[in-house]
């Protein structure tokens, strides 16, 4: 017994002496302790944990070459072979963060961003049409957001000093043209499309990807949304017209095709609410789309949207040219739009997206000088009023964009743009004289960009456009770089630079001289710190403008001269967005200070162009009271007097001077809006209502946008909107699917 005693004490104490100790330290890549990484010895039970401090200890009987195998959630496993003899080993070993969707940066200088893709939503359909005075528009919600001008006698965005052509609005990644209902002479005009057709919206104010082009200031980027949930039909009623469609989803849920047909009437809203132009034709829109989408794998999908409509309208105005008569103004249009796009992934990590684009557009435009009893007149002097105009326009664009991805989030997308446009003039003057102008235009680009994480917290968007116009017989280049830096677990900055080129409008050409693209260059630094429902965001940017369109006049239009022009844009913008601090309410509010001048058309010398304003504010509150089934949604708008000036020909010396100059009031509009939803609580409805009612400018505030001159320039009238208020009044019911959960978490 006791040999045995012995035996077994022996053996314990050699396994004992074989054994070695290993002990060590795990660091990230930044040298801070690493707690709870796995320390192992390959194909063998040997290993420890780190504790608080980063350490690790144990011991092991094997021996020679071994792999040790060091591991962590959130880090790239590591494997380090040693060599394990008779001396007690002491390692530091240091680990690689993995880049991973979930904590990297996401590169946002310069764009306000909302999709199923970011991390942060600004707007989503919801939000635009809640939105107390958007008037269910996108970019009248848009307008509360830094960098967008207050303008309320054009359509368009108005973006960091640039006019509303320097914004391009993009559909499934196709350009889309004529965005807006045709222009009408200082009374701004929506856009064409519904906010829940789109599931995505990207406004970039500065800085944007190089897969988009032609537009010197902004990019308004939005994707249509996929399959519906099930099948549904929706109607609506209201006091300017009546509407309803139909989506139907295939019992396999890979397809679906939809229906919708809206008419807008504005005769009875009109007769209530006093305008300051004399319709004899009362605006009436007909609008109608159609939709299809095929899922052709488990990540492809072929997107079809068609859209027209047809409106009129028809008004006098009192004629600021001559006293006692009447200026007549009537519009036709029709417009046509198609939207054909495929996704796919292609395998092997590449990816494709294509798509296309057509647009049709036709405006009937007449203008006359009228007595008071409304007949047409001729005055001597003033023949160049009346005249009638046929412009049509057609549009098609298509493009191709391949990406792969390398590495967790790296990927590299390249790829090509084709535009083509088409814009026909049919001008009969007062005489019966005619003039025929086609401008066509076809603009080829190749593009490509990457995106580089080097690490979670350090992520570059580094690319470049090439383009060529063949109307003007010019290439221009464009890089493009975008660097974003975490500052902290729910905090970035951002940097942007790049070179924007676009063509000179349609309407100045052609130019008397040899003209070229014009050019901006921006600068943008954002800081950007998000989490727990709220948003806060601040941004700096400076823009330079060259090549910009200098004009001439030849009678009462203005002819591009040459592309001498310029200009700058700098200013600070911030945003704030909370939807915790106060239980069921959110409200954001918005600050953006503009510093810009430009040279360009037929300024004397750069100053602040009419468009421009230095000081634009926004607060929106959203509060939905679930005992009352109600939503209440208010919205203040702020910005500071515009400029406005008369140029004219000086008679000596042939050159334009200023002979009027001065700012325009401050700009003023409390909106409100409030949304019952009385189905709200009811277990599984299937009929889904909502009340609306909306007041834009409640307390009656006067606005001034401008003003506008005599012919002579001896008489001038302020530029207002067609009424004070406006009042909308409607219903939407939606049947076969609940919607109830949605309406809420919406609305929270």
């Amino acid at each position: 017994m006791v040999k045995w005693m012995l035996l077994v004490a022996c053996l314990f104490a050699g396994s004992a002496y074989a054994q070695v100790g290993i002990s060590g330290k795990v660091l990230d890549n930044k040298k801070r302790p690493l707690k709870g990484v796995s320390i192992t010895i390959k194909d063998s039970y040997d290993g420890a944990t780190t504790d608080s401090a980063g350490h690790f200890s144990f011991t092991t009987t094997e021996k020679d070459s071994q792999l040790l195998v060091i591991s962590i959630i959130g880090y790239t496993t590591l494997e380090q072979t040693i060599f394990i003899g008779s001396v007690k080993l002491e390692l530091t070993l240091q680990m690689k963060e993995e880049i991973s969707e979930l904590k990297a940066v996401v590169i946002t200088a310069g764009t306000f961003e909302a999709s199923d893709r970011k991390k942060t939503t600004v707007l989503d359909p919801i939000d635009i049409v809640t939105t107390a005075s958007g008037n269910g528009d996108v970019t009248g919600a848009l307008k509360t957001l830094p960098g967008a001008q207050q303008v309320g006698e054009k359509e368009g965005l108005f973006v960091r000093g640039g006019t509303a052509a320097e914004t391009k609005t993009f559909i499934d990644g196709t350009l889309v043209n004529n965005f807006f209902y045709s222009s009408v002479p200082n009374i701004s005009q929506r856009g064409r499309f519904s906010p829940f057709i789109f599931k995505g919206t990207v406004f970039s104010t500065g800085g944007y990807s190089a897969l988009y082009g032609q537009a010197l200031s902004s990019a308004l980027i939005l994707e249509s949304i996929d399959l519906p949930e099930q099948t549904s039909a929706d109607l609506s009623v209201s006091v300017i017209g009546v509407g309803g469609g139909y989506q139907h989803l295939a019992k396999n849920k890979k397809s679906s095709f939809g229906l919708s047909y809206n008419y807008t009437d504005l005769r009875l809203a009109f007769a209530v609410i006093k305008q300051q132009q004399d319709f004899q034709k009362v605006p009436i829109y007909h609008t109608g789309d159609a939709n299809f989408r095929i899922k052709t794998s488990k990540t492809g999908m072929i997107k079809y949207y068609g859209y027209f409509s047809s409106n009129q309208l028809g008004y006098f105005v009192n004629s600021i040219d001559t006293l006692g008569y009447l200026n007549g103004f009537g519009l036709k249009n029709f417009n046509m739009y198609h939207n054909l796009s495929w996704k796919e992934n292609l395998g092997r990590k590449w990816k494709m997206n294509v798509g296309m684009s057509y647009t049709n557009n036709k405006d009937n435009i007449e203008t006359a000088l009228y007595n008071e009893g409304k007949q047409e007149v001729l005055l001597q002097g003033l023949e160049f009023k009346n005249f009638q105009v046929e412009q049509k326009g057609n549009y098609f664009n298509s493009k191709l964009v391949l990406e792969r991805r390398y590495g967790r989030l790296n990927m590299i997308r390249f790829g090509s743009e084709y535009n083509f446009s088409q814009d026909f003039t049919d001008y009969t003057a007062y005489n019966n004289q005619k003039y025929k102008q086609t401008i066509k235009e076809n603009i080829s680009a190749f593009f490509a960009e990457t995106d580089l994480y080097i690490t979670n917290n350090l992520a570059a968007k580094i690319g470049g456009r090439l383009e060529h116009s063949a109307f003007f017989d010019q290439t221009n280049v464009a890089p493009r770089i975008s660097l974003a830096y975490k500052t902290g677990k729910s905090s970035q900055a951002s940097l942007a630079y790049g070179v924007f080129y676009q063509n000179p409008e349609t309407r100045y050409l052609p130019g008397s001289g040899i003209l070229d693209f014009s050019r901006a260059t921006h600068y943008i630094a954002q800081y950007q710190k998000t989490g727990n429902g709220q948003t806060f965001r601040t941004e700096i940017f400076y823009k330079q403008y060259h090549n910009l369109v200098k004009t001439v006049s030849n009678g009462s239009t203005q002819v591009a001269l040459n592309n001498n022009g310029f200009g700058d844009a700098k200013g600070i913008e911030f945003f704030w967005r909370d939807k915790k601090t106060i239980k069921d309410l959110d409200y954001w509010i918005s600050y953006s200070y503009l510093d810009t001048k430009r040279d360009y058309l037929n300024y004397p010398m750069a100053i602040q162009p009419d468009f421009a304003t230095n000081h634009t504010a926004s607060v929106v509150v959203k509060k939905f009271v679930q005992k009352w089934k109600t939503g209440f949604n208010a919205a203040y708008n702020f910005a500071t007097g515009r400029p406005y000036f008369l140029i004219q020909n000086d008679p000596g010396s042939g050159k334009p001077e200023f002979k009027d100059q001065g700012k325009t009031p401050m700009y003023n509009n409390v909106s409100m809006s409030v949304n019952y939803i009385p189905s709200i609580g009811k277990q599984n409805a299937k009929t889904f209502v909502v009340y609306v009612l909306s007041v834009s400018n409640i307390f009656n505030i006067r606005q001034v946008y401008g003003y506008q001159y005599s012919y002579n320039g001896y008489r001038k009238e302020p530029i207002v909107p067609p009424s004070r208020m406006f009042v909308y009044i409607g219903a939407f019911f939606s049947f076969g699917v609940d919607r109830t959960e949605d309406a809420i978490n919406n609305n929270l």
